[in-house]
């Protein structure tokens, strides 16, 4: 995860903010995150974004702008020099269409058809993913929603905050803590279990963690012990509902031994 989240802080440090609270990025600027050197190159891919763009059947002047401006080439002379200001579907679609056997352009394909503050992707975004970019979407949306849930958790009493989170997953997983997930995935030592599920998998946990908060709250759960049989119920009424939509899902979210890839081991 370090490598992803080192390039996605150098995403967000050429990001501008316009006068309205938009975001855009300056092709210019984007151009050596994406390890190309020569302008002439990667305008031939930011054309090609544009055609991409096109056949979508979306306005391309709404994401790709012209912002050419007069650079000074030396003796005090000036010369036009082309950029765009391109918005996040600009960036995403010139990702998509750049040189794919670098591995900084996957990255930012991820990126910017994921990691956003002020959009959410829709039910045909979401489908249009690859199963990486998925599982980045679901753990973000996990791992907010674990923030959430120990915060209403903590105003429900709860100390012992491994103790209540295993009490979810025994309910989830027929009785296994996050150890015996780790270990039954073949994981490190403190590596962290939902880094290795599927989408799937981490769609399951989302349901379980929001479902729980939710329990918490109407409930008016005041004591640790409360909280953590409510984690465990949930856990066990996520996995029946499993159970009753496909027998073979419920089955390999318990006996899966399959060590799933992670982002940071994208090749």
């Amino acid at each position: 995860m370090k490598e992803i989240d080192e390039n996605n802080k150098s995403f967000e440090n050429i990001k501008h903010i316009d006068e309205n609270g938009v975001e855009f990025w300056y092709a210019r600027e984007l151009m050596p995150i994406l390890q190309y050197s020569n302008w002439q190159n990667f305008e031939k891919i930011i054309q090609k974004a544009k055609i991409s763009c096109e056949n979508s059947g979306i306005a391309v002047i709404d994401h790709f702008t012209d912002a050419n401006k007069m650079v000074q080439i030396g003796s005090g002379a000036y010369r036009e020099q082309i950029d765009y200001k391109l918005t996040r579907y600009a960036c995403y679609l010139i990702a998509q269409n750049g040189d794919s056997r670098k591995k900084v352009i996957a990255l930012a394909q991820t990126y910017f058809a994921i990691q956003t503050r002020k959009q959410e992707i829709t039910e045909k975004e979401y489908s249009l993913l690859t199963e990486d970019e998925k599982r980045f979407y679901q753990r973000n949306l996990t791992r907010k929603g674990n923030y959430s849930l120990n915060q209403t958790a903590k105003r429900a009493g709860v100390k012992n905050f491994d103790k209540f989170h295993n009490s979810g997953y025994k309910g989830l997983y027929n009785g296994e803590t996050a150890d015996d997930i780790a270990k039954r995935k073949g994981l490190r030592y403190r590596e962290d279990i939902l880094d290795n599920m599927g989408s799937d998998e981490l769609i399951a946990n989302l349901f379980r963690i929001s479902q729980t908060e939710q329990r918490l709250k109407r409930d008016n759960v005041d004591t640790e012990k409360k909280a953590c049989d409510t984690h465990n119920k949930i856990g066990k009424i996520v996995r029946k509902a499993i159970k009753e939509a496909g027998r073979n899902y419920a089955r390999r979210i318990t006996y899966s031994k399959e060590k799933f890839k992670t982002i940071r081991k994208r090749k």
